[in-house]
């Protein structure tokens, strides 16, 4: 009974250890694919429309996804805290003159920070006092600090574990250091869907860690002295990032194939020069602008809006 009981423990912590990789690993993947196609609609639609140097729409994303990071980084934190062996909030046992849980406590410091990063967001869309590059300083901290805690969380496990987290931290580190020059570089594709790729890398090889080393489908443990398991990994690792080159190189395509007809129309077209025309003659072809370029029509008038905005504006 006893070795039943053991096992069923083990089981129950080995399916617990996976599903804290899988949670960020979700998070990364789901944002790096988004980046994948809206950074080079922004960038098309930039180079159309040269005089709005950012579109309305892509600045209301922006804080979009901050909410969504806060809503992810809170997701993260409850479950890190609350799950049946979790530490429920406490930091220190009295009983037990001992730390509880903390590695639940370093991925809820990792989530903090990422949520951090989605409040700088929100308030950068609706406060025109935030510093321009404030939100991506605080994303690159937030990188930065998942990285120092990854390098400390595995410092004496075993060889696999070890070198199974530290090409991770190549993505994360990488990725910290890309974000801190968009500070300067602003709407920089390069950068940005630099970003993206790490991103992608990062969701992907955190599934990668928890099927490798908690096999949550069963089969035979990997062995952790074997040399050639280390080989095997760090070119996987990098059949990784060129599986993110390959999903990046097809989303900017069908972004330019699919997209830039629909942006040309819509940011020179009457909607594009609604100011110059009239507003009322501008209204009248948002019908018409809608059926030809297959754009919403909610999303011509935000578009017409702006604009007007824009242009009025730069005529004061």
């Amino acid at each position: 009974v006893r070795t039943d009981t053991e096992g069923k423990e083990k089981e129950v912590d080995r399916m617990a250890n996976f599903k804290g990789h899988a949670l960020p690993g979700s998070f990364f993947l789901l944002f790096g694919l988004w980046w994948s196609v809206k950074y080079p609609l922004q960038y098309l639609s930039q180079k159309v429309n040269k005089k709005s140097h950012r579109a309305y729409c892509f600045q209301r994303v922006d804080a979009i996804e901050g909410g969504i990071k806060i809503f992810f980084s809170l997701t993260g934190m409850l479950a890190e805290q609350f799950v049946p062996d979790g530490p429920h909030l406490y930091l220190y046992s009295g009983e037990k003159h001992d730390w509880v849980k903390l590695m639940n406590w370093q991925h809820t410091t990792m989530y903090l920070f990422y949520g951090l990063s989605g409040v700088v967001d929100v308030f950068t869309f609706f406060s025109q006092l935030v510093p321009q590059g404030l939100d991506r300083l605080m994303l690159a901290m937030a990188v930065f600090v998942e990285g120092c805690l990854f390098y400390y969380h595995v410092l004496h496990r075993p060889m696999l574990d070890q070198h199974i987290h530290s090409l991770l931290l190549i993505a994360i580190f990488a990725g910290a250091g890309s974000i801190l020059l968009e500070v300067f570089l602003r709407d920089n594709i390069v950068l940005e869907m630099f970003r993206a790729l790490l991103t992608i890398v990062q969701g992907t090889w955190f599934w990668q860690i928890g099927v490798v080393l908690f096999q949550p489908w069963g089969g035979p443990m990997w062995d952790e002295n074997d040399h050639s398991n280390i080989m095997f990994l760090t070119m996987c690792f990098f059949w990784h990032w060129a599986a993110a080159v390959a999903i990046l190189a097809v989303n900017f395509s069908l972004a330019y194939w699919y997209g830039w007809d629909r942006l040309k129309c819509l940011c020179t077209g009457p909607i594009g020069h609604a100011a110059g025309v009239g507003w009322e003659c501008a209204w009248t072809h948002i019908h018409t602008d809608s059926k030809k370029s297959g754009i919403p029509r909610w999303c011509l008038r935000m578009f017409f809006s702006y604009n007007v905005t824009v242009r009025l504006q730069s005529d004061v």
